[in-house]
């Protein structure tokens, strides 16, 4: 039998529940990276990478963040499109202008130098871990692709099927990690934060938010 052709930008039942879903968790995600970036005890290791590029361009955050990820994505259009979708637009094309959106809308409503308080920064780290993990699970449980950053790992699974996912997965944010590190960007407890909890509370959130996903059972005649 002939091997099933992979589709891109499929478009799964439910899919209008599922774009809402992807636009909320995206939005959610891009606010509570702009905290993450305020509060200066580190962020997720894609955007740290991408803080360390964004010191050595003229470029804002959201630039950047899109320039890193195009690199990635041609990678993944190369080995397997099946992971493009709407979201992985959504992730890949908004996210860093979202953060920088909310990052300018902070800096007209809050007074100067706010987030520089060490009450602030430890009293707003948990909430902002919250919505930023939330949001994250949100996009990714809405079933419509994944940015290129988190495809790769699965597409390199597959390539590497010895290899544990958890394995290949910890490599691979390690290696943003220390990019950023070494462009200049300061890692925190943030970081150690999303990469051990971002993956639990996917799973967790997948469970809950199947009941908006589930296709209704036709009513008998």
């Amino acid at each position: 039998m002939a091997q099933e052709k992979k589709k891109w930008f499929a478009r799964p039942p439910k899919f209008g529940t599922r774009m809402i879903m992807m636009i909320i968790g995206v939005t959610l995600q891009g606010f509570g990276l702009c905290l993450l970036r305020q509060l200066n005890l580190g962020t997720d290791p894609c955007s740290l990478l991408t803080q360390g590029v964004e010191a050595h361009v003229p470029f804002s955050f959201g630039t950047c963040q899109l320039l890193c990820h195009l690199v990635t994505f041609v990678f993944v259009i190369r080995f397997d499109i099946s992971y493009i979708g709407f979201g992985t637009i959504g992730n890949m094309v908004f996210l860093g202008y979202i953060s920088d959106f909310f990052t300018w809308v902070c800096g007209k409503i809050l007074p100067e130098g706010f987030f520089l308080s060490r009450t602030v920064q430890w009293g707003f780290l948990l909430p902002t871990l919250i919505v930023f993990i939330l949001g994250a699970a949100t996009y990714m449980c809405a079933g419509l692709g994944s940015s290129p950053y988190d495809a790769l790992p699965f597409i390199l699974s597959a390539h590497f099927p010895k290899i544990p996912f958890k394995v290949i997965r910890m490599r691979w944010d390690i290696a943003f990690m220390l990019g950023g590190v070494l462009l200049g960007a300061k890692a925190g407890i943030v970081t150690l934060a999303v990469a051990f909890f971002l993956g639990p509370v996917i799973s967790l959130l997948e469970k809950k938010l199947q009941v908006f996903l589930r296709e209704e059972t036709p009513r008998a005649a």
